[in-house]
């Protein structure tokens, strides 16, 4: 594997239009397992702490080994500070957020409050960046974000009604917002992948205290299915499926590919409707319709203005690296 293999270079081979949001539908797929995953973990004995923290530290041990073994110089001091903004958000915030939430409310309600995010990044990604998506990107971002709260409501039987671990699940999007926003950018720096695997170090210490206090506080003893869950939990949705999403986003338009996630609460609710059996009704059906429809919308509108050739210190000249 080379050194920088996942940099993307903004001087380069000439990408698909394609490229960004394929990688990132990849990264969905990846991600839409997460809530209905780790109900399964919470239902067979494992503390929702255990599970946001523990699932951290095994990932942190997966990158270290990556990092090691691909011989990866270390970032710069104002890198270490960017990606400790990607650690809080995903690495330390979404994960414990949704690990509560999922305590007192369904895989399927979950997944459908989650369908806010696209929307959240793509607002983040504006913030932080020189990228300008097009007012009918906004119009379509709102209606599919309008949607998945439409669905949050009805599943809770009263419209405008919401649950208190929705406001986890709010404050889970708002973190990972942030976190994919600056982590798509320092994907064009240091890789996707090595973007996860340094923001997984640098929170390695305090993910390590925590997921031993609540193991010390309740013993992390489950089911085989509760483990296996676990186990995708930390190698996939908190390590392998920031490979495919970060490198989507870096790749861009990164608002545009945002709005990818639009069609994660209807693969959520279909894992949710089969491994847990909860009711899918036809409103549901129909908002999950609606919801890929905007999603695709959204993707395929062009930004108002084009996206910003990379500065020197975004993605700087790599020169072509030995193999290792």
């Amino acid at each position: 594997m080379k050194e920088h293999s996942s940099v993307i270079r903004p001087n380069g081979t000439l990408l698909s239009r394609a490229a960004g949001p394929g990688w990132g539908l990849l990264g969905v797929v990846a991600f839409s397992f997460t809530l209905p995953f780790t109900r399964i973990a919470l239902g067979g004995g494992l503390s929702p702490l255990f599970i946001g923290s523990a699932r951290a530290v095994v990932a942190t041990v997966l990158a270290a080994v990556v990092l090691l073994a691909t011989r990866q110089q270390p970032p710069s001091p104002i890198q270490w500070a960017r990606l400790a903004v990607v650690a809080l958000g995903v690495v330390a915030g979404f994960p414990l957020l949704t690990s509560f939430a999922m305590t007192t409310t369904p895989a399927s309600h979950g997944a459908v409050v989650i369908g806010l995010l696209p929307a959240a990044t793509a607002v983040a990604v504006v913030l932080r960046t020189r990228e300008r998506p097009s007012a009918s990107f906004w119009v379509f971002a709102l209606l599919g974000s309008a949607a998945a709260l439409v669905f949050a409501t009805l599943q809770n039987g009263t419209p405008g009604a919401l649950r208190p671990a929705d406001l986890q699940l709010f404050g889970a999007v708002i973190a990972a917002a942030v976190g994919y926003a600056e982590g798509g950018l320092l994907a064009r720096e240091l890789g996707a992948w090595q973007t996860i695997s340094w923001a997984l170090v640098l929170a390695a210490p305090v993910m390590l205290a925590v997921a031993v206090a609540a193991g010390v506080a309740a013993p992390p003893i489950a089911s085989p299915a509760a483990w296996l869950a676990f186990a995708y939990l930390a190698a996939v949705s908190m390590f392998l499926g920031f490979f495919a999403w970060y490198r989507g986003l870096a790749i861009g338009p990164m608002a545009q590919v945002s709005q990818i996630q639009l069609v994660q609460p209807v693969m959520g609710i279909t894992w949710a409707a089969f491994l847990f059996h909860e009711d899918v009704g036809g409103a549901t059906v129909l908002g999950g319709l609606a919801v890929v429809v905007c999603a695709g919308l959204a993707v395929r509108t062009r930004s108002s203005s084009p996206t910003p050739t990379p500065t020197r210190q975004e993605a700087p000249c790599v020169t072509p690296p030995a193999t290792s």
